[in-house]
């Protein structure tokens, strides 16, 4: 029987573990591990690898099938279920294609929130995109826009960047394709949220090229890691909203009740165990909502 020590690792990210299975497929693993301001926290969430599979998975089949007015989007996995994966893993392990990733954070934003409304706030504009005057924290923008960064090593903080910046570096071709297979996959993934009584505000992808030049979508895809997902029951402009996603932790984070001084340089606290299970309960929730499934899936 295969177990994970047969396989060759290859890499680690802040929540996922990278291995080699042969010369065309790898085994991405994803963690129980949480990141917040650019740190890893020392307690992970239960349960929360096998919910970034889970919501990977369903995304990757709707999006890879056509629907009335988009084709099929080109993605990594495989396969979630495979005697090749590792039973010590099963549940949170994707086989996926080899690629050859392109250093870009692909981020499509309808709504103003996070590092965007900080950009706007002091330019008027978010990666370089002016945005009208009066917008106020989650308020939706005239029509949503592509605001790249950089990928930043783990520990580091990502750069955002505007379209020049990653034509400079990734040809202006690609580029223009990253942009509009981005905001393609952004409004799939915006209209199927709006069906489930949930606002996709944004949402970040990585994409990579297949060896016969093939963008492909790859990594994880709008998950509660890497999307913000608030309820549209309440929804209201000015102030930040609900989220499906770490906010808590954030939150917990930045309270007077953790004592952590987020500038200090030092490393988080571990979190407390009503803190790991309200995370657990709305990365779960999220799950559910969306996909309109029970939880635990099946394996």
């Amino acid at each position: 029987m295969v177990s994970l020590s047969s396989y060759p690792h290859l890499a680690s990210g802040k929540v996922r573990d990278l291995y080699e299975v042969d010369d065309d497929t790898l085994l991405l693993v994803a963690s129980d591990r949480i990141s917040a301001f650019d740190h890893v926290l020392s307690t992970p969430i239960p349960d929360k690898g096998r919910v970034l599979t889970a919501m990977s998975v369903f995304w990757f089949e709707l999006l890879g099938g056509a629907d009335i007015a988009s084709p099929p989007v080109a993605h990594h996995l495989v396969a979630a279920r495979d005697e090749r994966i590792p039973e010590e893993v099963r549940g949170r392990a994707l086989l996926v294609r080899r690629l050859e990733m392109i250093p870009v954070e692909c981020v499509a934003r309808g709504y103003l929130a996070g590092s965007g409304t900080v950009d706007y706030r002091r330019d008027g504009a978010v990666c370089g995109v002016p945005l009208p005057d009066g917008l106020t924290e989650a308020s939706m923008l005239p029509s949503p826009i592509f605001t790249p960064a950089t990928k930043a090593a783990m520990g580091e903080h990502d750069e955002n960047v505007d379209f020049e910046t990653v034509a400079a570096q990734v040809g202006r071709e690609l580029a223009g394709t990253l942009r509009d297979q981005t905001l393609a996959i952004y409004a799939r993934g915006a209209a199927y949220a709006a069906s489930r009584g949930l606002i996709l505000a944004d949402t970040k992808l990585e994409f990579g090229l297949s060896p016969d030049g093939t963008l492909v979508l790859g990594d994880e895809v709008l998950t509660p890691d890497s999307s913000r997902f608030w309820p549209a029951e309440g929804y209201a402009p000015g102030a930040v909203q609900p989220s499906f996603d770490k906010q808590y932790v954030r939150e917990w984070l930045t309270s007077p009740a953790s004592g952590w001084d987020r500038h200090s340089g030092e490393a988080p606290p571990p979190l407390p165990d009503d803190v790991i299970m309200a995370t657990r309960e709305r990365y779960i929730e999220a799950y559910t909502r969306l996909t309109g499934r029970e939880w635990p899936p099946a394996v």
